[in-house]
């Protein structure tokens, strides 16, 4: 891969990504030292970290070398969205409208809520039998 590349990173529930993209590189994706089509198995997964990509028309025209961890693999995918979105933005300031309009720029900060005593779940109480 070449030396220069933009940096960013990308969050989503408790997955955090971060992604250096190369210009002038011919649409390869790496996630943790893997091809991304052998690391995201689930095509929606794919489709969702190619988005940004889309939208600005860069899919052919750059490389990107993506580590990623925590949460589970829809999570991991949206951080690696965010980040690229991001990323992307840092190499050309002209995609911000086309990025912003999709939401593609915003952090998604929607947690899981933590499970409160007394209770089974987050909200879910107990079963109350009245006999």
């Amino acid at each position: 891969m070449a030396d220069t590349y933009y940096y960013s990173t990308g969050k989503r529930k408790t997955s955090v990504a971060k992604v250096r993209l190369f210009p002038n590189g011919e649409g390869k994706i790496e996630v943790n030292g893997k091809p991304a089509q052998e690391y995201f198995t689930v095509n929606t997964q794919m489709g969702t970290i190619l988005e940004p990509l889309k939208v600005v028309e860069q899919e052919k025209n750059v490389n990107l070398s993506v580590q990623v961890q925590g949460g589970g693999t829809t999570g991991q995918a949206q951080a690696i969205r965010h980040a690229i979105a991001k990323s992307l933005l840092v190499m050309d300031e002209s995609f911000r409208p086309a990025l912003k309009r999709k939401g593609f720029l915003t952090r998604d900060a929607r947690m899981v809520e933590r499970k409160k005593p007394g209770l089974k779940k987050a909200r879910r109480s107990p079963q109350w039998a009245k006999r």
